[in-house]
Protein backbone atom coordinates (compact mmCIF):
# COMPACT_ATOMS: atom_id res chain seq x y z
CA UNK A 1 0.00 0.00 0.00
CA UNK A 2 1.57 3.35 -1.07
CA UNK A 3 2.48 5.92 1.54
CA UNK A 4 1.17 9.38 0.73
CA UNK A 5 3.27 12.22 2.06
CA UNK A 6 1.69 15.38 3.36
CA UNK A 7 1.72 18.64 1.46
CA UNK A 8 -0.55 21.67 1.43
CA UNK A 9 -2.12 21.20 -2.01
CA UNK A 10 -3.85 24.58 -1.77
CA UNK A 11 -0.52 26.41 -1.52
CA UNK A 12 -0.55 27.75 -5.11
CA UNK A 13 -4.26 28.61 -5.07
CA UNK A 14 -4.24 31.69 -2.84
CA UNK A 15 -1.72 34.53 -2.91
CA UNK A 16 0.47 35.10 0.15
CA UNK A 17 3.98 36.49 0.62
CA UNK A 18 5.30 32.94 1.11
CA UNK A 19 3.52 31.63 -1.99
CA UNK A 20 4.85 34.54 -4.08
CA UNK A 21 8.42 33.88 -2.91
CA UNK A 22 8.24 30.14 -3.64
CA UNK A 23 6.71 30.89 -7.04
CA UNK A 24 9.56 33.29 -7.84
CA UNK A 25 12.12 30.74 -6.72
CA UNK A 26 10.37 28.02 -8.74
CA UNK A 27 10.53 30.29 -11.82
CA UNK A 28 14.32 30.31 -11.39
CA UNK A 29 15.22 26.86 -10.08
CA UNK A 30 12.14 24.67 -10.43
CA UNK A 31 10.59 22.42 -13.02
CA UNK A 32 7.61 20.15 -13.69
CA UNK A 33 8.13 16.60 -14.83
CA UNK A 34 5.77 13.81 -15.93
CA UNK A 35 6.91 10.19 -15.72
CA UNK A 36 5.98 7.31 -18.03
CA UNK A 37 3.12 6.21 -15.78
CA UNK A 38 1.56 9.67 -15.82
CA UNK A 39 2.79 10.73 -12.40
CA UNK A 40 3.32 14.48 -12.18
CA UNK A 41 5.93 16.13 -10.00
CA UNK A 42 7.14 19.62 -9.34
CA UNK A 43 10.70 20.01 -8.12
CA UNK A 44 13.11 22.60 -6.81
CA UNK A 45 16.82 21.81 -7.02
CA UNK A 46 19.41 24.08 -5.36
CA UNK A 47 22.73 24.03 -3.49
CA UNK A 48 21.41 25.79 -0.36
CA UNK A 49 19.86 23.12 1.88
CA UNK A 50 18.81 25.54 4.64
CA UNK A 51 16.68 27.60 2.27
CA UNK A 52 15.16 24.46 0.72
CA UNK A 53 14.17 23.26 4.20
CA UNK A 54 12.45 26.62 4.81
CA UNK A 55 10.57 26.29 1.52
CA UNK A 56 9.55 22.75 2.44
CA UNK A 57 8.19 23.98 5.77
CA UNK A 58 6.20 26.79 4.16
CA UNK A 59 4.42 24.49 1.71
CA UNK A 60 3.50 22.10 4.53
CA UNK A 61 5.49 19.18 3.15
CA UNK A 62 7.04 16.20 4.92
CA UNK A 63 8.79 14.98 1.75
CA UNK A 64 12.43 13.99 2.01
CA UNK A 65 15.07 16.31 0.59
CA UNK A 66 17.42 14.24 -1.56
CA UNK A 67 21.03 15.15 -2.20
CA UNK A 68 23.56 14.47 -4.93
CA UNK A 69 27.27 14.91 -4.39
CA UNK A 70 28.80 16.05 -7.69
CA UNK A 71 32.38 15.49 -6.55
CA UNK A 72 35.46 17.65 -6.98
CA UNK A 73 34.90 21.32 -6.21
CA UNK A 74 31.22 21.19 -7.19
CA UNK A 75 28.65 21.94 -4.48
CA UNK A 76 26.21 19.25 -3.37
CA UNK A 77 22.80 19.58 -5.02
CA UNK A 78 19.64 19.29 -2.88
CA UNK A 79 16.24 18.50 -4.37
CA UNK A 80 12.68 18.68 -3.12
CA UNK A 81 10.30 16.69 -5.36
CA UNK A 82 6.55 16.66 -4.76
CA UNK A 83 4.10 14.48 -6.63
CA UNK A 84 0.78 16.26 -7.09
CA UNK A 85 -1.28 16.57 -10.27
CA UNK A 86 -3.33 19.28 -8.55
CA UNK A 87 -0.32 21.43 -7.69
CA UNK A 88 1.25 20.92 -11.13
CA UNK A 89 -2.01 22.03 -12.74
CA UNK A 90 -2.05 25.11 -10.49
CA UNK A 91 1.49 25.95 -11.63
CA UNK A 92 0.44 25.55 -15.27
CA UNK A 93 -2.47 27.94 -14.69
CA UNK A 94 0.06 30.44 -13.37
CA UNK A 95 2.02 30.13 -16.63
CA UNK A 96 4.64 27.46 -15.91
CA UNK A 97 5.13 24.61 -18.38
CA UNK A 98 7.30 21.48 -18.46
CA UNK A 99 9.81 23.15 -20.79
CA UNK A 100 9.82 26.63 -19.32
CA UNK A 101 13.45 27.65 -19.85
CA UNK A 102 12.85 29.78 -22.95
CA UNK A 103 9.07 30.18 -22.67
CA UNK A 104 9.04 31.41 -19.06
CA UNK A 105 6.56 34.21 -18.41
CA UNK A 106 6.00 36.42 -15.36
CA UNK A 107 2.69 35.36 -13.78
CA UNK A 108 0.10 38.01 -12.98
CA UNK A 109 1.48 38.70 -9.50
CA UNK A 110 -0.62 41.20 -7.49
CA UNK A 111 1.36 44.33 -6.66
CA UNK A 112 1.49 43.68 -2.91
CA UNK A 113 3.25 40.35 -3.54
CA UNK A 114 5.64 41.42 -6.29
CA UNK A 115 8.47 42.15 -3.83
CA UNK A 116 8.39 38.59 -2.50
CA UNK A 117 8.17 37.13 -6.03
CA UNK A 118 11.13 39.24 -7.13
CA UNK A 119 13.13 38.23 -4.05
CA UNK A 120 12.40 34.57 -4.76
CA UNK A 121 13.57 34.88 -8.35
CA UNK A 122 16.61 36.90 -7.27
CA UNK A 123 17.59 34.20 -4.75
CA UNK A 124 17.34 31.59 -7.50
CA UNK A 125 18.69 33.30 -10.64
CA UNK A 126 19.96 36.65 -9.43
CA UNK A 127 23.46 37.93 -8.79
CA UNK A 128 24.84 40.75 -6.70
CA UNK A 129 28.27 42.36 -7.03
CA UNK A 130 29.97 44.65 -4.53
CA UNK A 131 33.29 46.24 -5.34
CA UNK A 132 35.23 49.28 -6.47
CA UNK A 133 35.03 51.01 -9.83
CA UNK A 134 37.63 53.32 -11.38
CA UNK A 135 40.49 51.75 -9.45
CA UNK A 136 42.93 53.70 -11.61
CA UNK A 137 41.79 56.90 -9.94
CA UNK A 138 43.10 58.25 -6.69
CA UNK A 139 39.78 57.53 -4.94
CA UNK A 140 38.01 54.42 -6.35
CA UNK A 141 34.20 54.39 -6.24
CA UNK A 142 32.43 51.80 -4.11
CA UNK A 143 29.52 50.37 -6.06
CA UNK A 144 26.82 47.72 -6.04
CA UNK A 145 25.24 45.98 -9.03
CA UNK A 146 22.30 43.55 -9.23
CA UNK A 147 21.44 41.28 -12.15
CA UNK A 148 18.73 38.75 -12.98
CA UNK A 149 19.38 36.02 -15.55
CA UNK A 150 16.99 33.87 -17.58
CA UNK A 151 16.79 31.82 -20.75
CA UNK A 152 13.71 33.89 -21.60
CA UNK A 153 14.23 37.48 -22.68
CA UNK A 154 10.46 38.04 -22.52
CA UNK A 155 10.42 37.08 -18.83
CA UNK A 156 13.11 39.63 -17.97
CA UNK A 157 11.52 42.30 -20.16
CA UNK A 158 8.20 41.87 -18.35
CA UNK A 159 9.94 41.86 -14.96
CA UNK A 160 11.67 45.11 -15.91
CA UNK A 161 8.31 46.71 -16.76
CA UNK A 162 6.78 45.54 -13.47
CA UNK A 163 9.73 46.92 -11.52
CA UNK A 164 9.34 50.28 -13.23
CA UNK A 165 5.90 50.48 -11.65
CA UNK A 166 7.52 50.69 -8.21
CA UNK A 167 10.22 53.20 -9.15
CA UNK A 168 13.08 51.05 -10.45
CA UNK A 169 13.32 52.97 -13.71
CA UNK A 170 16.75 51.97 -15.01
CA UNK A 171 18.14 48.61 -15.94
CA UNK A 172 19.54 47.25 -19.18
CA UNK A 173 18.58 43.98 -20.85
CA UNK A 174 21.52 42.26 -22.54
CA UNK A 175 22.23 38.88 -24.11
CA UNK A 176 25.82 37.89 -23.25
CA UNK A 177 25.41 34.41 -24.75
CA UNK A 178 23.01 32.71 -27.13
CA UNK A 179 21.27 30.68 -24.43
CA UNK A 180 20.58 33.31 -21.77
CA UNK A 181 19.66 36.94 -21.12
CA UNK A 182 20.57 39.29 -18.26
CA UNK A 183 18.71 42.23 -16.74
CA UNK A 184 21.24 44.35 -14.87
CA UNK A 185 20.97 47.35 -12.58
CA UNK A 186 23.42 49.95 -11.31
CA UNK A 187 23.88 51.31 -7.81
CA UNK A 188 20.82 53.54 -7.42
CA UNK A 189 18.37 50.94 -8.72
CA UNK A 190 20.09 48.16 -6.78
CA UNK A 191 19.41 50.04 -3.55
CA UNK A 192 15.77 50.53 -4.60
CA UNK A 193 15.55 46.78 -5.22
CA UNK A 194 16.96 46.15 -1.76
CA UNK A 195 14.22 48.25 -0.18
CA UNK A 196 11.56 46.66 -2.38
CA UNK A 197 12.59 43.04 -1.79
CA UNK A 198 13.41 43.21 1.92
CA UNK A 199 11.32 46.08 3.30
CA UNK A 200 9.63 44.98 6.52
CA UNK A 201 11.14 41.51 6.28
CA UNK A 202 11.70 39.66 9.56
CA UNK A 203 13.87 36.60 10.14
CA UNK A 204 10.90 34.22 9.85
CA UNK A 205 10.43 35.12 6.17
CA UNK A 206 12.01 33.40 3.18
CA UNK A 207 15.26 34.85 1.86
CA UNK A 208 18.79 33.78 1.03
CA UNK A 209 20.94 35.31 3.77
CA UNK A 210 24.21 35.48 1.85
CA UNK A 211 22.70 37.71 -0.85
CA UNK A 212 20.94 39.99 1.62
CA UNK A 213 24.21 40.30 3.53
CA UNK A 214 25.95 41.81 0.48
CA UNK A 215 23.43 44.66 0.35
CA UNK A 216 23.92 45.31 4.04
CA UNK A 217 27.69 45.15 3.75
CA UNK A 218 27.53 47.96 1.18
CA UNK A 219 25.33 50.03 3.51
CA UNK A 220 27.79 49.53 6.41
CA UNK A 221 30.75 50.47 4.22
CA UNK A 222 29.05 53.69 3.13
CA UNK A 223 28.41 54.88 6.71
Amino acid sequence: MPVYKKVNKKFFKMWSQEMAYVLGFFAADGYITVNRRGGQFWCIQIVDKTLLMQIKKNIGSDHKISERNRGGNESTIYRLQIGSIEMCDDLRKLGFTERKTKSLAVPNVPGEYLGSFTRGYFDGDGNIWLGYLHKERGVPTLSLHVAFTSGSGDFLSTLQLRLREIGVHGGSLVRPKENYHRLQYGLRDSLKLYEFMYNGLDTSKLFLKRKKDVFEKYIRMRL
